[in-house]
């Protein structure tokens, strides 16, 4: 796909719209037409529309609200794919219909994780840029611009009311910036991972978006945090090694920053571009498929 900045959409629009003709306009004709194969092959995904319930990993439920969208596994993976980022398969996806930002859920059954860890924001945040720096081998070879960790857009914290880890960090890649925010829900088998990407600015309104999708979301009887009982696993690691895919507990096994690097792989998600570019035109994807 395409890479494009807000002047040369606003270029387009007002080529076309003043008639202008010659070499320069078939060129952009041309960059329109890419443009225009990419919204098609994004609308033509399997979208469910809210409101309906989507199950995730057999062991939750979800409410899709109207005005938002879903994906399944297969479905996001292809969606990953086309806006460039990589994926592992297991994810789903949930987005307000204009795809002002975007939502990716995976359950990992690794156990009753503990939370009675202290977290060390500065340690864990050289981790991640170091880590990152060595994922980007696999986006090199791809032809795809790296992604680089530049802070915390929020520091990660844990709420013990909501069984929730949460944080937030801000990415660069190519000549723009989007934030990542994640939160890990803990369950008695496990924890899932919802991440949030937007733009930096979109964060706070996006945030509350997908606080009112959360509460949509739970686990199924039997399967919450506090319905743990002994004899369940738990796993190897604690709150601080969620926040770079529990590598803590394998890294004696397969090398630390190996575990690292391919975990933040496919972690790291940078916003769609077009969106970037394109604003309110752009965001009219899906509802135009619905109108």
């Amino acid at each position: 796909m395409k890479r494009y900045s807000r002047n040369f959409v606003l270029a387009v629009l007002l080529v076309f719209s003043a008639g202008a003709v010659g070499v320069g306009t078939r060129a952009l004709a041309a960059d329109s037409s890419a443009q225009e194969t990419y919204l098609t092959q994004i609308r033509a995904l399997p979208w469910l529309r809210g409101p309906a319930k989507a199950t995730i990993a057999g062991n939750s439920t979800l409410v899709i609200p109207d005005g938002y969208a879903f994906l399944d596994t297969a479905s996001t993976q292809k969606y990953l794919e086309l806006n460039k980022n990589l994926g592992n398969g297991k994810e789903v996806m949930i987005a307000p219909t204009d795809l002002s930002w975007e939502a990716y859920l995976e359950f990992d059954d690794a156990g009753y994780v503990k939370d009675d860890e202290k977290i060390d924001a500065a340690a864990l945040l050289k981790t991640l840029k170091e880590g990152t720096e060595q994922s980007n081998e696999e986006r090199q070879r791809r032809g795809w611009h790296p992604i680089h960790v530049v802070d915390w857009a929020i520091p990660p914290a844990y709420n013990n009311a909501t069984r929730r880890l949460e944080w937030a960090t801000i990415l660069a890649s190519e000549n723009h910036q989007s934030a990542n925010f994640f939160t890990k829900i803990l369950g008695r088998r496990g924890y899932t991972s919802v991440e949030l990407v937007a733009r930096p600015e979109d964060l706070p309104t996006a945030q509350q978006g997908l606080n009112g999708i959360l509460t949509g979301y739970t686990f199924n009887s039997g399967e919450g945090y506090a319905e743990w009982r002994p004899g369940d696993k738990v796993a190897e690691y604690g709150l601080a090694a969620l926040i770079v895919g529990g590598v803590a507990a394998v890294a004696t096994k397969k090398g630390f920053w190996a575990v690292a690097a391919g975990f933040l792989a496919t972690a790291w998600k940078a916003i769609v571009a077009a969106l970037v570019a394109g604003g309110a035109w752009f965001r009219k994807l899906l509802s135009k498929k619905k109108d």
